[in-house]
């Protein structure tokens, strides 16, 4: 069969199982990037023609194109999914890409944010106008709660309540993240500027934090905002990215020895463990030892 028809059969596959934009959006480019190349470098049109040698081929002149092994896992994720697919349609007697390995991703300890790096990013921001407040409550909203960008920018003015935060995580999965006293007071100051700044001005949508037009903020301008946290605040040879605020708040809800991993998982909306359980190795000595010292046995019994 043309391995064109089966891949558009199984987008609509995806699409019916209700993927996302934005993984249909890489599943789209990667599966283009490997019917060209499977038509053009190894003359190769349907499914059933395609060996293990070609698969591996395709992934090796990936890796000398100068990709990052990070990258190429991912799009080897994406294209086993296919012909996962496949096998189990009955398209093909197996799924070659079993046999295929993946590069190894060199481990990279992320050198986070101090709790004095968060503080400063949020104190930067002025409380004399709308888009300061709004910046000072973003900044604090990630450090406090731990969302991806694409939650944060998706969030919803309903979907805060006294207390919590309803979610709309990765992969349609929503979930609830809580409010601290310190976010709420930001947030409730967020909230009265956002009422006195669009008083005469049109909402054209319903998210939560809002651009100077009414519109919801893009993944661009999110960034804009965090790194001019970062120049204000003088942070210099760190990411400054929203994953280094959910690192942040990752790290600082594990060592605080307040919060365990598995409740920590739910809260950041990982669907396996294994990832939550990434971030104890960025945790440094001071860190570790206040864990090991607040979990001490014999220092709880001499609280009795």
């Amino acid at each position: 069969m043309e391995i064109e028809d089966l891949v558009n059969e199984y987008l609509y596959h995806c699409l019916a199982r209700g993927y996302t934009k934005k993984t249909m959006i890489n599943k789209r480019q990667e599966y283009k990037h490997l019917v060209i190349y499977l038509k053009e470098k190894r003359g190769i049109t349907e499914i059933e023609s395609i060996t293990i040698f070609d698969l591996k081929a395709y992934f090796r002149q990936k890796q000398l194109s100068g990709l990052q092994a990070s990258s190429i896992v991912s799009m080897r994720k994406i294209i086993a999914a296919f012909f996962s697919w496949c096998e189990k349609e009955e398209y093909l007697k197996g799924n070659l890409m079993k046999k295929v390995e993946s590069p190894k991703v060199p481990k990279k300890i992320l050198e986070g944010f101090t709790v004095e790096d968060v503080q400063a990013m949020i104190d930067c921001f002025s409380s004399k106008s709308y888009l300061e407040v709004r910046n000072k409550a973003i900044i604090a909203m990630l450090a406090d709660c731990g969302l991806r960008s694409m939650e944060l920018r998706g969030l919803m003015y309903g979907d805060l309540k006294e207390i919590s935060i309803l979610v709309h995580g990765k992969g349609n999965k929503d979930r609830t993240v809580y409010i601290s006293p310190v976010l709420k007071k930001i947030l409730i100051k967020y909230e009265r500027h956002r009422k006195q700044y669009f008083s005469d001005k049109t909402i054209h949508e319903d998210n939560y934090f809002l651009t100077y037009k009414g519109t919801c903020l893009s993944n661009v301008a999110l960034y804009n905002v965090i790194k001019e946290a970062g120049r204000r605040a003088g942070i210099k040879d760190k990411r400054i990215s929203p994953h280094t605020f959910r690192h942040f708040f990752s790290v600082q809800s594990l060592s605080s020895g307040n919060l365990d991993v598995y409740s920590l998982s739910r809260l950041l909306g990982h669907s396996d463990i294994s990832t939550t359980q990434k971030y104890l190795l960025s945790m440094n000595d001071e860190q570790l030892f206040n864990k090991a010292i607040s979990s001490s046995p014999l220092m709880g019994m001499g609280k009795k």
